[in-house]
C-alpha cells in the first residue's frame, strides 16, 4: 500500500545547531530515555535506508528542535533537500507564538513554498499532578493564544504536542479558533498503559474529538520503560480511531526518534494489520490520503519518496 508519512524528522549536524542532540543531551528528561543513536545526521538518505521496502508517496517533515536562532534555516535547508531529494513534500516549521516578532517569523517561512503549517509546543507540565495554568506560554497566555490566532488568518495549521492531562485545554483553545486546522501529534502520549491512565487519556481524547477541526497522528507508541508491543499499541491505535472516526486519524512514523524502539519496516506493518477491520478506503486514507488532504500535498508533482526509497536506497 502506498503511505504518506505525516511527521518525520531530518538533521545535518554540520550545517545547523540542535541542542538536545549536541550540547544539550539529557536522556533523563527525555521520554524514551536514553537516545544517544539519535546523536548522529538523519539525512535523506538515511530516511531512505531505513524506509527501503515501503512505498512511500509523500512525507511531512516536522521541526526537529533546531537552535530557535535557526528558525528560517531550518525552513531553508529542507527547500534544499527537497530540491536534491523529491522530499519532504509538506514542512511543519517552528515559531515561538508569545513573542513581538512572531508575525514577522511566521511571514518569512512563508516565503518558502512547502510551508504548511507551524508546531510551537506550549508550556506544559510534567505530570497530571502538576499545574502551569496560566504561566507565560500556556495555553491560557495571552500573547501566547494571540500569536496562535495568526495561524489560521495566514493559512496555517498547527501541530499539537502535549501529553493527554492538557487535551482539555486544547479543546477550549480548538473551539475558540474554530478555522485553524489542528493536529495533535503523537495520539496524545498515552505513556501511562495501566487500567486507570488509559481511561484518563480516553476521557481526554473524547472531550479533544469534539472539536471538528482537531485531527490526530498516529504516531510514537514508544514508551521509556519497555519494548514496542503491538498488543499495546493496536489497542490505542483502535481507541483513537474509534474517538476520532478514520477520517480524522492519519499515520505517521516520527522517525528517526521511533526507531529507537521499532524498524520502519515493521512499524508500517504494524499498523497495515492494526488497520484490518477497516475497509480499503478508510485504510487509504488513514495511510495516506487524509494527511495529503490536512497538508494540502500536490501529488501531481511529487517525484518522491516512492522512487527515492527503490533508486536511491537501492544505491
Amino acid at each position: 500500500m502506498q503511505i504518506v508519512d505525516a511527521h518525520h524528522h531530518l538533521w545535518d549536524l554540520s550545517r545547523g545547531r540542535y541542542p538536545w542532540l549536541q550540547q544539550d543531551y539529557d536522556a533523563d528528561k527525555f521520554f524514551l530515555g536514553d537516545y544517544r543513536p539519535l546523536c548522529t545526521n538523519f539525512l535523506p538518505a538515511d530516511f531512505c535506508a531505513a524506509a527501503g521496502g515501503c512505498d512511500v508517496l509523500a512525507t511531512v517533515h516536522v521541526e526537529a528542535e533546531r537552535d530557535r536562532a535557526e528558525q528560517v534555516a531550518e525552513t531553508a535547508w529542507l527547500h534544499e533537500q527537497h530540491a536534491a531529494h523529491g522530499f519532504p513534500n509538506a514542512i511543519v516549521a517552528h515559531a515561538w507564538l508569545d513573542q513581538p516578532e512572531t508575525e514577522e517569523r511566521l511571514r518569512e517561512h512563508l516565503k518558502f513554498p512547502l510551508v504548511r503549517g507551524i508546531r510551537s509546543k506550549p508550556v506544559t507540565s510534567s505530570s497530571p499532578d502538576e499545574s502551569v495554568q496560566g504561566q507565560r506560554g500556556t495555553m491560557q497566555d495571552d500573547n501566547w493564544l494571540r500569536g496562535l490566532a495568526l495561524l489560521p488568518r495566514l493559512g496555517l495549521s498547527w501541530d499539537l504536542r502535549v501529553p493527554y492531562w492538557h487535551l482539555a485545554e486544547a479543546a477550549e483553545v480548538a473551539a475558540q479558533l474554530p478555522k485553524l486546522p489542528i493536529v495533535l501529534n503523537h495520539h496524545g502520549f498515552a505513556w501511562d498503559r495501566s487500567e486507570q491512565g488509559l481511561k484518563h487519556w480516553r476521557d481526554a481524547m473524547a472531550v479533544l474529538a469534539r472539536q471538528p477541526n482537531v485531527h490526530v497522528k498516529l504516531s510514537e507508541f514508544g514508551l521509556r520503560d519497555r519494548p514496542w508491543s503491538w498488543e499495546d499499541n493496536a489497542y490505542v491505535v483502535r481507541e483513537t480511531l474509534a474517538i476520532f472516526g478514520w477520517e480524522r486519524c492519519m499515520f505517521a512514523s516520527n522517525f528517526p526518534v521511533a526507531g529507537l524502539r521499532i524498524g520502519y519496516g515493521p512499524l508500517v506493518q504494524g499498523m497495515l494489520r492494526m488497520l484490518d477491520g477497516l475497509p480499503l478506503e478508510q485504510r487509504c486514507a488513514v495511510m495516506g490520503g487524509n494527511a495529503l488532504r490536512f497538508y494540502r500535498i500536490d501529488t501531481t508533482t511529487t517525484t518522491t519518496t516512492t522512487t527515492a526509497t527503490t533508486a536511491e536506497c537501492a544505491s
